[in-house]
Formats: C-alpha cells, structure tokens, sequence
C-alpha cells in the first residue's frame, strides 16, 4: 500500500490496481495532477483503507488476486452510497460493463486508456458533485415524487427511497425538465461526461434501475402514490411524464 503526500484539500483517490505497471502509472499520474492517492494492490487492503479513510473516488480493478471486483464494487457501494467508484477494466464484452455498473460503480474504462482520458472522467464527476448554486436547488414536486437536491433527497409521499449518485442526478435531470424530450447524449453530458467514450448502455443501466427502486418504494403503501412516469422515447432519449391532475366529480 503506497499514500502520497498532497494539499490537503486535494481529492483523496484509493487506487486498487495489482498489475506493478498500471498502478505505479496511475499513482505518480493522480500525485502529478494534484491528487492525495494511497494504491492497494489487493481487495483485502482496499477495503481495510476505504474503511479506515474517508476518500473522494476508488480507481477498482475488477482482476484482482484475492476477490472479484464486481464484489469489491458491491460492498464499497453498500458501505458508502455517495463514493464515486471508477471501474478499471480489460473485460470489454458488455455483460461485464453491465455487471459493473448494476454493482454500483458510477463509470467504467476499459484497458487499455490514456490517463488524459482517466483524469477527464475523474474530474468531471467530481465536479458534479460540488453544490450546485442555492437558486438552483429548491425541491422539486411531481406528484408525490419530491427531489430534494440541496440535500440530495428522494422521497416518495412520505418515504425516503435511497437512490446511488447516478441515480440521483439522472432522476434530477429529468425531474428539470418534466414533460420535455430529454435526448440521450443530453443526459450523458449532465449526468456522467461531456467527453463521453464508447456505449451509452451505462445508462440504459442506471435508468432502469431508477425504475426499479421507485416502484418498489411505491409498492410499500397501502395506496399506491402518484409518481410521474418515465418514458422511453426510442432513437431519442428519456421523458418524465408529470403526474395527471385529478379530475373532479
């Protein structure tokens, strides 16, 4: 396990890479763009340091000696739910994204990549999770749906349902935009990176399961809450439909 010395208000990254090549470049790459890292080159130290120090992105390997990554995923996400985990891959295949991303990692770079584009994503993410301006951030009321995003809550009547980060901010774009088309690449750019590379199946991901935990929040009442819906509109993107007025009598 290596920790290298940074500003203290520099980003904290946990580096968990066991091929010596790759993490050393990925160390000295992150401490000379102004980065705090500390690199582990099995699961077992990861999850020993995430637990021991709080950080602000994990860099996972899904090939490592002592674990699969996907688990190391898994329980980083189950144990941190607003870390930002970066999966760091040479499975390509998209079952493996996929499996990646329902995991709880938030992005995915395949093997190999440059460290322009590794820093790119790391910096774009994190910059989506500074707060947003106060004028910007009142709760949003859709039927019973409430996004809170000053305080980054979804509720529903009453209930709090917990959303990952990519969940939060997809259900955010859309809910600002209730009733309008909102196109593919539109939510790319918002809610992962501007720069995006590759598939856009990270998002087919994280969409459905946005769909996934609303209606299972909305299946514990006694009488099912209003919630908007959210459509898919083939070729384009995502709508999240308001819900109807009530007609009277």
């Amino acid at each position: 396990m290596h920790g290298s010395a940074a500003p203290d208000d520099a980003a904290h990254v946990l580096v968990v890479e066991d091929d010596d090549t790759i993490g050393r470049h990925l160390d000295a790459g992150l401490r000379g763009h102004g980065y705090r890292t500390t690199w582990c080159r099995t699961a077992t130290h990861a999850l020993t340091e995430a637990r021991a120090t709080p950080h602000a992105a994990v860099l996972l390997d899904l090939g490592l000696p002592d674990a699969d990554g996907i688990d190391i995923a898994r329980t980083l996400r189950a144990e941190n739910p607003d870390l930002l985990i970066v999966i760091l891959t040479a499975r390509g295949d998209e079952i493996d994204v996929i499996a990646g991303l329902d995991a709880g990692a938030d992005d995915y770079l395949v093997k190999p990549f440059t460290l322009s584009v590794l820093l790119a994503r790391l910096r774009a993410h994190l910059r989506r999770r500074t707060p947003d301006p106060p004028r910007s951030r009142r709760p949003i009321h859709l039927g019973d749906l409430t996004v809170d995003t000053a305080a980054r809550r979804c509720l529903v009547a009453d209930r709090e349902v917990e959303l990952r980060p990519k969940e939060f901010e997809l259900l955010t774009v859309l809910a600002q935009h209730a009733g309008e088309a909102v196109s593919r690449e539109t939510l790319m750019a918002r809610v992962w990176d501007e720069n995006w590379f590759g598939p856009t199946k990270t998002l087919d991901v994280t969409l459905a399961s946005l769909r996934r935990r609303l209606g299972e929040a909305a299946a514990g009442f006694t009488h099912p809450p209003a919630l908007p819906h959210i459509t898919t509109l083939r070729g384009h993107g995502y709508r999240l439909d308001p819900v109807p007025p009530v007609s009277g009598p």
